[in-house]
């Protein structure tokens, strides 16, 4: 066949066959399909978290503002998606015979988008194919499921007619096209933003157990998995203050949270918990001697906690810490951070795997620095919350959504 004669793609073809008022309501048709997906209210959130994180990164001040509104958005946003879990259920003969109908129209899409193809075509097939895949469009505008059902039935006798040969060939395109898709998340994940769930209390009253986090990885710069190294730094290198994800360098199964205390050169001493570095106190006050928290045992049982609440001012990054007057020891270090590492503590001190107490692996007293290779980011706000007594709680063991942590900064 002459390539002046090669049909265009089935895209175009249809495009060209579509009246306005066609074209417009297609275009209406998948929009609705686009947000009665369930990963809708999934993108909505994900949109509106990038601006609300860089806010609360680079103006702290104003996150007291957007918190609120935030909350309310992602209660509407969880509305929307149980919304969407009960319609998938009430329309599901709709939805199964649409997915059909899309799978098959990407599938003849894909096939005729490569001109060899069209080429080996005798004349007339592609038209042929493209006017009965309107005639399925047709079909899923009106809302008609009998119809939808008996014109994809046509297009897929159609298609194994005339593009059998050829399906064996798109389906290995899928499995490309989905590596690629995988191998950008890959890169997305290892560079950008991860999710990272709290799993133990040390970091109470910061961070709760069942908090799902988002960590910023792009921060203090790239790290490259396996070989634990960062190349450069890209924004800063990790502060004192900085609540952290790290990959336990003593143990590489295990990722823990952590608030940075030392950097490199530092000297960390407590007197009676009081932080000192370089021979400087940071502000510490007291603000409740009968603070109670939740934790959770190691068989998954919650329990109250009491502790004394205090605020820390640590190089200018106010927080909270939980200790409990009795048990502080008199005096802890001095310890000084090496190049290349830092100095953590759970805000938890007293229930905490930190460096003073070899980061859960060496054991109490052994000191044990993180390296900034094993450090995987900066966590910057709580997106969602799976702890005590959240909503539904009752059915599970006293795990529920807790809707009061949605986006909730971590500070």
């Amino acid at each position: 066949m002459n390539s002046m004669s090669v049909p265009a793609s089935l895209s175009s073809m249809m495009a060209a066959r579509r009246t306005p008022e066609q074209a417009r309501a297609w275009r209406r048709l998948l929009w609705r399909e686009r947000l009665s997906s369930l990963w809708a209210p999934v993108c909505i959130a994900a949109l509106l978290m990038l601006p609300y994180t860089l806010l609360i990164e680079f103006v702290p001040a104003a996150a007291s503002q957007a918190q609120p509104v935030m909350k309310g958005l992602g209660l509407l946003l969880v509305a929307y998606w149980l919304a969407l879990l009960v319609g998938r259920r009430v329309s599901s003969k709709w939805r199964d015979a649409r997915l059909a109908a899309s799978d098959l129209l990407e599938q003849d899409a894909r096939v005729l988008s490569k001109q060899p193809v069209r080429e080996k075509l005798a004349p007339g097939v592609a038209e042929l194919i493209a006017e009965q895949a309107l005639k399925v469009e047709a079909a899923s505008v009106r809302g008609d499921l009998g119809a939808l059902r008996s014109e994809v039935g046509a297009l897929e006798v159609l298609t194994e007619k005339h593009l059998g040969a050829f399906r064996k060939e798109s389906s290995m395109d899928s499995v490309v096209g989905f590596a690629k898709l995988m191998l950008v998340a890959v890169v997305f994940r290892s560079c950008f933003v991860e999710p990272y769930r709290i799993p133990s209390g040390s970091m109470l009253p910061t961070m709760e157990i069942g908090d799902q986090v988002f960590i910023n990885k792009f921060i203090y710069g790239v790290r490259i998995p396996f070989v634990n190294v960062v190349p450069f730094v890209i924004v800063r290198p990790p502060g004192r203050g900085d609540v952290i994800v790290f990959n336990n360098p003593l143990d590489e199964a295990s990722d823990f949270t952590k608030r940075v205390v030392g950097v490199p050169g530092d000297t960390v001493e407590l007197f009676d918990g009081v932080v000192h570095i370089n021979g400087q106190p940071q502000p510490r006050e007291s603000v409740d001697s009968a603070f109670v928290v939740h934790n959770l045992t190691d068989d998954g049982q919650w329990y109250d906690q009491q502790e004394s609440l205090y605020r820390e001012n640590l190089g200018g990054v106010t927080h909270s810490v939980l200790q409990t007057p009795t048990r502080m020891p008199r005096h802890e270090g001095p310890y000084v951070v090496p190049e290349g590492h830092v100095f953590v503590m759970g805000d938890n001190r007293d229930n905490s795997a930190d460096s003073r107490h070899g980061l859960g692996i060496t054991g109490y007293g052994r000191t044990e620095f993180v390296p900034y290779g094993h450090i995987k980011g900066k966590a910057m706000v709580v997106w969602a919350s799976l702890g005590h007594r959240g909503l539904l709680h009752g059915l599970f063991g006293g795990t529920g959504l807790r809707l009061d942590r949605f986006f909730e900064p971590v500070r």
